[in-house]
């Protein structure tokens, strides 16, 4: 009887060993659905200036990267912005990259080279146009601008794309009616005051170069209205990306006061090529949702991405890698 026992006992033990041996292989797989052996190699991405979100938010991607993909080497070059990022992928200068969605679509009306090979891997977050003057100037609206000498952006950034077409819908001329400034994030808040009347900013908010000088100069948001941008739709093309919102009062709460900032956004696409590697590209994918929250501690406006809204990249069709993620996760 007891060697029944035993054997009846030893069955069950081989049993439950299997089964949890099963599990484990199932707990396996589903924490590492995409492989084992992570990917390794290469990749450039291009960020933007440096006192911008986009090369803060490259450097902690590159980072969670380095803990998820031991082998993968990531090179980050900054880039004037948006305009110069799109067409860095699509020639091939980098790899991945973050661009406003109307500079995406900019390049694709212009049917610029590599423009039908451009995909989306998810989308990030909004930025915000911020108008920025200081506090006891006389503009009060962007149509008081004029004769005014204003910070454009860099050339071949996203901002020179949207002050231009916010100047105009005013039926303000960029070259004529003010002194255009080649000034971003990175010089235009120093000069504001002295050689700058107003300079224009497109971003994630707070942005560190504008929080910095928040703490230790005078400054007010020149609000963007809703009139404004109904002017800027009507004028169609990728202006269609473009939405009236309030900047959040806890942006800069020592300028703002508490109060929010009438103004427009554009969502902000990570992108990479058709040609990228779809396995490498999904676990990026990986990556860059799974580490939201540890990124968002430093780039607040990294807490918006969202894995409903993630995969939302228009203009640009999902990467096949990334397409693969979300439909792992997909409940």
């Amino acid at each position: 009887m007891s060697t029944l026992f035993s054997r009846i006992g030893g069955r069950r033990a081989l049993q439950g060993a299997v089964a949890g041996a099963v599990a484990l292989g199932l707990l396996l797989w589903w924490l590492l659905p995409l492989g084992e052996e992570p990917p390794s190699g290469t990749i450039t991405f291009s960020t933007g200036t440096r006192a911008g979100v986009y090369q803060k938010y490259g450097e902690l991607l590159r980072a969670e990267l380095r803990k998820d993909m031991p082998g993968l080497k990531v090179r980050l070059i900054t880039s004037a912005g948006s305009q110069e990022n799109v067409e860095r992928v699509a020639s091939g200068k980098a790899d991945f990259t973050i661009a406003a969605a109307d500079a995406v679509e900019t390049y694709k009306i212009a049917g610029r080279p590599g423009a039908e090979g451009l995909r989306g891997v998810t989308r990030l977050y909004d930025d915000y146009v911020q108008l920025v003057v200081p506090s006891d100037s006389d503009i009060q609206s962007v149509a008081d601008l004029r004769g005014k000498r204003v910070a454009i952006g860099l050339p071949n950034s996203g901002v020179r794309l949207i002050a231009t077409r916010l100047l105009k819908a005013e039926g303000i001329d960029p070259e004529k009616d003010i002194t255009p400034r080649a000034d971003g994030i990175d010089t235009g808040p120093g000069r504001l005051g002295g050689e700058l009347d107003a300079f224009f900013w497109s971003g994630g908010v707070p942005t560190d170069g504008l929080r910095q000088i928040a703490e230790k100069s005078a400054f007010r948001f020149v609000p963007i209205g809703d009139d404004l941008v109904t002017r800027l739709h009507a004028s169609g093309g990728a202006t269609r990306y473009y939405r009236t919102t309030n900047m959040p009062e806890s942006a800069y709460p020592t300028v703002q006061n508490g109060a929010v900032v009438p103004t427009m956004a554009v969502s902000n696409l990570l992108m990479t090529r058709a040609d990228m590697d779809p396995r490498l590209t999904e676990w990026l994918t990986r990556t860059v949702l799974d580490s939201r929250d540890g990124i968002g501690a430093h780039v607040h406006s990294a807490q918006l991405v969202d894995l409903r809204t993630a995969i939302y990249t228009d203009p640009l069709e999902l990467h096949e890698g990334a397409r693969r993620y979300y439909r792992s996760v997909k409940p």
